[in-house]
């Protein structure tokens, strides 16, 4: 189950970024309100991974999974570019996920 709550705070985590981008500094209220929400609601779930995972693993993963939604969101939503070098980066944070998932459970 603490993984499933680990998803779910990576998908607010995500929330969270791209309503700060559309909040514009806190100016756009509801965009706000949401960036808020999400950060709360995202915090709350990974507190409930953490009764299970090690801090260090919970953290990092709900962190660079995070990042990768948001890099995927931008290139999606926001026209950005995303160039080998970058994707090459990402790669790696994918891969140091990966073998972090697989060391909790060794």
């Amino acid at each position: 189950m603490h993984w499933l709550y680990l998803a779910i705070a990576v998908v607010f985590e995500i929330g969270f970024v791209l309503g700060t981008n559309a909040a514009k500094g806190f100016t756009r209220l509801w965009w706000s309100v949401f960036a808020i929400g999400s950060a709360v609601i995202g915090v709350y779930f990974l507190s409930l991974a953490l009764r299970v995972l090690d801090v260090g693993v919970g953290y990092t993963i709900w962190t660079g999974l995070g990042t990768i939604g948001t890099v995927i969101a931008g290139v999606l939503f926001f026209k950005e570019r995303l160039s080998p070098a970058k994707a090459a980066c990402f790669a790696a944070i994918i891969l140091g996920v990966i073998g972090l998932r697989v060391a909790a459970n060794v």
